[in-house]
């Protein structure tokens, strides 16, 4: 008996290990949005051989409007780590869009996150743990990175937060 739930456990852990980055999306009830162009002089992502570079990107809800306010002021760190992560949900659909595969990820390699938030406010690595938290969901070791968490007097539109992510991918065949 005790070979046979060792053996169960075994194979349950094989399954979660090999399950598909898309099929993890959706088991968090994850949607990736539609990536909209860049209003100006810039591209979403630069690949150079396996690394991709990420342009900064803020919480756009699927509507097309942005979660906004200043932390410490206009939000709390709860409702800054959840824009955090509706960030890190735009990030991987423009990751996606460039990569065409998310399983491609070999790991997230550094992520640089900015916090529009008032002057005597000290828990930007908080705030940014909502994009961290979410890259570790879902890729799992491969998410754990390199990171700046950083507060900034403003953010374009007021946008809350800011992240840009540099990632490595698969050897391009």
């Amino acid at each position: 008996m005790k070979r046979i739930i060792t053996f169960v456990i075994l194979l349950i852990s094989c399954s979660i290990a090999s399950q598909n980055i898309d099929q993890k999306l959706i088991n968090l009830g994850i949607e990736l949005p539609e990536i909209h162009k860049p209003i100006a002089n810039y591209v979403n992502s630069v690949r150079i051989g396996n690394i991709v570079y990420l342009s900064g990107k803020g919480p756009r809800k699927v509507d097309g409007t942005f979660i906004t306010g200043k932390v410490g002021q206009d939000l709390t760190i709860e409702e800054a780590q959840q824009a955090a992560r509706l960030t890190g949900i735009n990030q991987l659909a423009a990751l996606k869009e460039e990569i065409g595969n998310l399983d491609k990820v070999k790991r997230i390699v550094k992520v640089f996150g900015m916090v529009n938030c008032t002057s005597n406010f000290t828990d930007q690595p908080k705030v940014i743990n909502g994009f961290s938290d979410l890259m570790v969901e879902v890729f799992g070791e491969k998410g754990k990175h390199a990171r700046s968490a950083v507060g900034m007097s403003s953010l374009p539109a007021n946008i809350p937060v800011e992240i840009e992510m540099i990632v490595e991918i698969e050897e391009i065949e």
